[in-house]
């Protein structure tokens, strides 16, 4: 009885090795899921950054809607445009 008792837990003591073993040195082992992790990981914070990126495009979109000031800013910056009697001051290119 004590013979077969200390057979089978070797056996189980030899299995648990060898799926320790495993799990450590395939290619899908701990090591693949770790990595898998850190994707994931990066994946989620990226989502996290386009999401706050979203969110001040909505708000900003919302005051050009709304707001014929931002709206007059906008179209001002993107056309050049000057109102009657301003005067643009325009840089000289950088000397090297």
């Amino acid at each position: 009885m004590k013979e077969a008792a200390l057979r089978w837990g070797g056996v189980v003591a030899v299995a648990v090795c060898v799926a320790l073993f495993v799990s450590f040195r395939v290619p899908r082992g701990i090591s693949a899921l770790r990595a898998k992790h850190e994707v994931i990981r990066q994946l989620q914070q990226e989502n996290a950054d386009l999401d706050r990126d979203n969110a001040a495009m909505r708000d900003r979109i919302q005051k050009l809607r709304h707001s014929a000031s931002e709206q007059e800013i906008v179209i001002r910056e993107q056309l050049k445009l000057q109102r009657p009697g301003e005067t643009s001051l325009v840089p000289e290119p950088a000397k090297k």
